[in-house]
């Protein structure tokens, strides 16, 4: 693989980790605080909602973390060994503990009486419409790297046959 493309890679990777690190430090808890400050009622919500979003941003975390590894095996040649099954283990665990927790948030608000300011259901609505459409994409994406991880076993396999002919 090309090694300036390699570079390139890391680098919004090292951003990526960095952004989230500051969201999980900053910006997430000062959003709930903003907002029990604005709709005092919302404070029962804020610490497990800031908690979810945290460990959610972890799990992001912890996927480039794997895909920086998978990057390096990529760069020495060695991607179809037993050790980048590991790695893809992690994104296709980060994504599916990410999915359940937007399954958890999603659950909350469609069973939950949540007060909205103004009597204004449509931001609660909205708030469920994100969670649902956070729980397809995370588990569409869970299901499409599990499909790359089954060609990556037909590619070490057919790569051990070979190397056994030659």
């Amino acid at each position: 693989m090309n090694r300036l493309f390699i570079s390139m890679l890391r680098a919004g990777i090292v951003a990526a980790v960095l952004v989230g690190l500051f969201g999980q430090v900053v910006v997430i808890p000062t959003t709930a605080a903003d907002e029990v400050d604005a709709f005092p009622p919302y404070a029962p919500f804020a610490v497990p909602y800031a908690t979810v979003a945290i460990v959610g941003v972890a799990c992001v975390q912890v996927a480039l973390v794997a895909v920086w590894m998978l990057l390096s095996m990529a760069r020495r040649g060695a991607v179809f060994t037993p050790l980048a099954f590991r790695w893809v283990d992690t994104i296709i665990g980060s994504s599916v503990v990410a999915t359940l927790l937007a399954l958890g948030v999603t659950g909350h608000l469609a069973l939950a009486t949540i007060p909205s300011p103004d009597d204004d259901d449509m931001a609660v609505l909205g708030a469920l419409g994100a969670a649902i459409t956070s729980v397809c994409v995370g588990a569409a994406f869970a299901m499409l790297v599990s499909i790359l991880r089954s060609l990556l076993r037909k590619a070490t396999d057919l790569q051990d046959e070979i190397a056994e002919v030659i």
